[in-house]
């Protein structure tokens, strides 16, 4: 069975076109910093400020523009600047954590939006037939370091031939297993 790559995904935005326009300015495009590893996906050269009540980071933005605002945060991140961070699948983010974004040309208030992502594997229908999985099961994957092997559970399978297969986790996850440079993981039903 093949194996799969596991990456680190740090503290980062979604917004919409409206809330880019507010933040940047009317007519601004996201600029492409880095393709990311999901079809169609890159990171921006543009951040703003995630406030909370305690404090406030900074986070790039990722492209392109979605059709609601999310903010995906570590859960010590979240803790950090005083926001709630529900673990939650990217996209579901109604009654989630609230922030205020700021950025160049102005803020924006966001009532819901933030969360810690749940862990997920990116596949197509041909990696979950190669895997013997569907859509939304819930897996394990073994990673292995030098000093801080582990076994994620309560990973999410998420089909779609527009993803490529990679599964995601947070900073604090992978800083829990000491991953570093290029890390791949066996998934165990």
């Amino acid at each position: 069975m093949k194996e799969i790559l596991v990456e680190t995904s740090a503290r980062h935005v979604h917004v919409t076109k409206e809330t880019l326009e507010v933040l940047f300015g009317k007519g601004y495009e996201l600029t492409v910093k880095k393709m990311l590893s999901q079809p169609g996906q890159y990171a921006s050269n543009e951040r703003v400020k995630v406030v909370g009540s305690k404090g406030e980071l900074n986070a790039s933005i990722l492209g392109p523009v979605r059709k609601e605002d999310q903010v995906e945060l570590s859960l010590t991140d979240a803790r950090s600047i005083g926001v709630v961070a529900p673990i939650r699948e990217s996209g579901d983010v109604k009654g989630s954590g609230s922030c205020k974004l700021v950025g160049p040309c102005g803020e924006v208030e966001l009532k819901e939006g933030v969360i810690a992502a749940k862990r997920h594997i990116h596949m197509t229908e041909e990696d979950a037939k190669e895997f013997g999985v569907k859509d939304k099961d819930i897996v394990s994957v073994e990673v292995k370091s030098e000093e801080r092997s582990l076994v994620f559970g309560d990973v999410i399978v998420r089909v779609s031939n527009s993803y490529a297969l990679a599964m995601h986790i947070d900073t604090d996850e992978s800083n829990a297993a000491a991953l570093s440079g290029q890390v791949f993981g066996k998934l165990i039903k």
